[in-house]
């Protein structure tokens, strides 16, 4: 297989831009996702891929929920701070307004469209991730739908593919 060609046509696949977070044992974090989608209607569920070396893999196996956060058109720097390694910057939640939810205690992130909260329900490898699968527990909007999320292709990140 080609891999200039293989990454150019993965590169065209559309991608939102989603702020995950978790808690367990006193612990919480954030990360930037963008492998995620909606796999069953009833009930919903979604569908996750997460590093397998991500520091928010462990919070969210022991804690056993995750909240999918769906960011703005426009915030572009604060996705950037999320996506970067927890090893790099180990309290990417410090500057965040948050609270721990009611139901799961995942951070709440306020500034973003909305989130919804998932207990996770199974997990498979998929190659140097982890597809995780979360049945929606709960939901709230958090703007009345503007601007409109943000997409891969308006930050410009970009993944090898």
């Amino acid at each position: 297989m080609e891999s200039e060609a293989r990454r150019n046509v993965l590169r065209l696949f559309t991608y939102g831009m989603y702020a995950v977070s978790a808690h367990h044992a006193g612990a919480s974090n954030a990360f930037l996702a963008n492998w995620l989608a909606q796999c069953s209607f009833d009930p919903p569920m979604l569908v996750l891929a997460v590093e397998r070396d991500a520091r928010t893999l462990a919070l969210i196996r022991g804690g056993g929920f995750f909240a999918v956060h769906v960011l703005a058109s426009g915030q572009r720097e604060f996705a950037g701070m999320l996506g970067r390694s927890s090893r790099t910057v180990p309290d990417k939640l410090k500057n965040v307004r948050w609270h721990p939810s009611a139901h799961t205690q995942c951070p709440i992130l306020e500034d973003t469209l909305g989130y919804v909260e998932c207990r996770v329900v199974g997990e498979m490898p998929a190659g140097d991730s982890v597809i995780v699968v979360g049945e929606v527990i709960n939901a709230a909007l958090l703007s009345n739908g503007e601007p409109a999320p943000l997409t891969m292709k308006e930050t410009g990140f970009k993944h090898s593919g």
